[in-house]
């Protein structure tokens, strides 16, 4: 039988399910990954929906600012393959860099 765990316990070993990174975390990205869409409950009680991309089992958030920045990319180099995404600032005033690679 398992030992029962105190809630402080609990809380320690506890990791967040459906926390996801954010895609300026990966070395690279691939313009063929599939993009997925969540909801989730804000600390605000509202529902938020957010773009994902799945590499292996974790997940990273692709800001709509990003696929404004690569669409104009694509345009002038529609066989782009990979690219990575450089961030800067925080909150507010995060701004994210779309750089192409192959």
């Amino acid at each position: 039988m398992e030992k029962q765990k105190t809630i402080k316990e609990e809380a320690i070993a506890s990791e967040p399910t459906a926390k996801s990174k954010n895609i300026t975390e990966l070395p690279q990205v691939s313009t063929g990954l599939f993009v997925e869409e969540e909801t989730f409950v804000n600390n605000e009680n509202k529902d938020v929906t957010i773009k994902v991309v799945k590499v292996g089992k974790e997940k990273y958030r692709v800001p709509q600012s990003v696929l404004n920045s690569l669409k104009v990319i694509l345009e002038d180099n529609p066989e782009l393959k990979t690219f990575k995404v450089k961030k800067t600032g925080e909150g507010m005033d995060t701004r994210y860099t779309v750089i192409p690679l192959s």
